[in-house]
């Protein structure tokens, strides 16, 4: 029977201590994001994400010159005299980033694993959040749904957040993407920011781009696309053993024909068209991270897309 997001939620608990590789692993990254931050990103986060939503401020009489649609009509009704609705920015914003930890995720032909790039980007906008003074959650899953962060502020829960993302148990096979977007439906109150983070490889329901388009018409919805160079391009080198680490399944590639190179390289643009397609069925963003590259500059990139569509 499939497991529900509020059962993963239950079993889950605070994990204390991390062994001290895993915690050498989340200073480095506080290092990496805290330059980042300073750097980069702070104004155009501001700039980029401040009025993304507008929360009501009180009732006053009409004066010439106010929009008529914003005229409170039972409040006019009542008293006689027009009155209009004011409303101001919200000052509080809302990250959520719900990360795919399962075994796809674990993968890296380099020094860092998508995992770990998942972590270093989740940090990166968690500090910057927590320097607006904005609340930051956490949802994680993989062949069903894991823990549950409730969105909260200060430097501490950002450091539990990054540690969860890089110590969650390695996940199953596959990812149960559309049970853990159907909980942020049903538990995101105000209007947030949502970041899925995920390789987007193994999400077994078709479903999910349904499920995201009406998260998108609540909140502002960003899909973060991390991948291994390798998984798009082989290298030329010789004769290689694979074995996916969700199947188990092992095969020899000869990568020196290119044929097989070929071969490759078209599977992997014909994932990436069909996580195209589905991202604009669900009216979403995007960000593609590489697990070869620094977090950052693709970070600001969308950034400043924003900035100039806006």
């Amino acid at each position: 029977m499939t497991k529900t997001v509020e059962e993963g939620r239950a079993r889950s608990k605070d994990k204390g201590v991390l062994a001290p590789e895993l915690m050498a692993r989340v200073r480095q990254i506080q290092v990496r994001t805290h330059r980042m931050v300073s750097n980069m990103l702070s104004g155009a986060y501001k700039s980029t994400f401040r009025g993304t939503g507008i929360e009501f401020e009180e009732v006053r009489g009409y004066q010439p010159g106010d929009d008529v649609r914003t005229i409170d009509w039972n409040v006019t009704a009542r008293t006689g005299a027009p009155h209009i609705k004011t409303f101001v920015e919200e000052r509080q914003l809302t990250l959520q980033f719900v990360v795919d930890t399962s075994l796809s995720m674990d993968f890296g032909s380099g020094e860092k694993t998508k995992r770990d790039t998942a972590a270093e980007f989740c940090a990166l906008l968690a500090y910057v959040g927590i320097f607006q003074h904005d609340q930051v959650g956490l949802s994680l899953f993989s062949d069903e749904p894991g823990l549950h962060l409730d969105p909260k502020k200060g430097q501490g829960h950002v450091m539990r957040v990054v540690r969860e993302v890089i110590a969650a148990p390695h996940g199953g096979s596959g990812s149960a993407l559309t049970p853990v977007l159907e909980h942020q439906l049903r538990t995101l109150r105000r209007r947030s920011m949502l970041f899925v983070v995920s390789d987007f490889l193994s999400t077994r329901e078709e479903d999910w781009p349904r499920v995201l388009a009406q998260l998108s018409s609540k909140h502002d919805v960003v899909c973060v696309r991390v991948s291994d160079p390798f998984e798009e391009e082989l290298p030329r080198s010789g004769l290689i053993a694979l074995r996916d680490v969700e199947t188990g399944q092992e095969v020899e590639v000869d990568t020196r024909s290119e044929a097989v190179r070929t071969k490759w390289a078209a599977a992997a643009a014909r994932r990436r068209q069909v996580f195209d397609e589905a991202l604009f069925r669900a009216r979403a963003d995007c960000i593609h991270l590489s697990a070869h590259a620094d977090v950052g500059e693709p970070v600001v990139r969308f950034f400043r897309r924003r900035v100039r569509r806006r």
